[in-house]
């Protein structure tokens, strides 16, 4: 038989969560369990995948598959459902999947407290979510930390993307609350200013955005308003709409423009406008880091386009985990690193705002 270990149990952050699971015990015999099998569900849930899960907890797919027979009868539910690309969870899955973190995280704080956490002998990883325009920003810098001080540390990046059609922040990413709470996402970087009560957020820095064209485009000799309602433009959404917020500014102006292509990553779009025509707004610190290697000119827009402030997002309960803690931290250093990079100090002193006090 195969065992997962305690080291598994203590690999991964600690996240409390306050929910009453008290129910969810009752029903479940405890003489049948094993804390290994929460593992697995963990692992399964955030993975989607029975292999990438095998290979997370270096075991065989077959032994992944044996112990997750065990983990339905136990909790009396198939728990995920086989597809085409992996696996998805059920209904029942998705009520655990709080409690279970909750249970995890538990014990994780009582292994982590027999030892406090060491970045440079730490072999933790991390789960990170952001839009891809921010995590290509903050990205290297963040890296080149953790080679420095935390050459053990891992990390995993997923892209996180607003609910299609939302306008208002609290709605446009209630996914990635979700995805915190459930311990899916450790650490959260998105563009909001405030974030619901249960969580705690810091500014990185405040963001604005600047077009980017190939050299020798006509913009860059006359970058004049007219010039750019008449040149075709690129627009940056995984959706495929081609109405963006560009378009809502001119529209107030009683202007319009021709949206000629869409595309669903700004790191994309930067490669498409090096070899065409085509006129993109992208954020100003993106623009600053990776422009340069696709030849382009970062030229002012020809209006004003709306800032954001970029946060960092952990739940309250997380906090309480010295690992989440000190890459919180690190990850805060970063942000203000580059609230400098084409910035100026108007950014700079923004982002030492911070909220709830993280």
């Amino acid at each position: 038989m195969h065992d997962l270990g305690a080291a598994s149990i203590a690999g991964g952050g600690c996240f409390i969560q306050r929910y009453d699971f008290s129910d969810m015990l009752n029903k479940i015999d405890l003489s049948r369990a094993d804390l290994n099998l929460l593992v697995l569900f963990e692992t399964v849930l955030e993975e989607r995948h029975v292999a990438r899960a095998a290979e997370r907890l270096h075991l065989t797919p077959s032994a992944v598959s044996h112990w997750l027979g065990r983990l339905r009868r136990w909790l009396g539910d198939p728990l995920f459902l086989k597809t085409p690309k992996g696996v998805v969870p059920t209904d029942r899955a998705m009520q655990l999947a709080a409690p279970i973190a909750e249970v995890l995280a538990r014990v994780r704080g009582i292994v982590a407290d027999a030892g406090p956490f060491d970045p440079a002998t730490s072999r933790r990883r991390f789960v990170l979510g952001a839009p891809d325009g921010a995590s290509a920003v903050l990205l290297p810098m963040l890296l080149a930390q953790l080679h420095r001080r935390a050459p053990g540390i891992d990390l995993a990046l997923r892209q996180l993307l607003p609910e299609p059609g939302e306008t208002a922040p609290a709605r446009a990413w209630r996914a990635v609350w979700a995805a915190l709470e459930s311990r899916a996402l450790e650490l959260a970087i998105v563009p909001v200013s405030e974030a619901p009560a249960r969580f705690v957020h810091r500014v990185l820095y405040e963001e604005d955005f600047v077009l980017v064209v190939r050299t020798g485009h006509a913009l860059v000799e006359d970058a004049s308003l007219a010039r750019y309602c008449e040149a075709q433009h690129l627009v940056v959404s995984h959706t495929g709409e081609a109405r963006g917020f560009v378009d809502e500014v001119l529209r107030r102006r009683n202007l319009a423009r021709r949206v000629a292509l869409t595309v669903p990553d700004f790191m994309y779009a930067l490669a498409v406008v090096s070899g065409s025509d085509l006129v993109c707004a992208v954020p100003r610190r993106f623009a600053a880091v990776h422009a340069p290697r696709f030849g382009l000119v970062v030229l002012e827009p020809p209006l004003p386009l709306p800032r954001f402030d970029l946060s960092l997002v952990v739940p309250q309960a997380a906090i309480s985990d010295a690992g989440i803690a000190w890459l919180v931290g690190v990850v805060g250093e970063v942000g203000a690193s580059m609230a400098a990079v084409a910035g100026g100090a108007a950014a700079a002193k923004r982002t030492r705002r911070t909220s709830r006090n993280l």
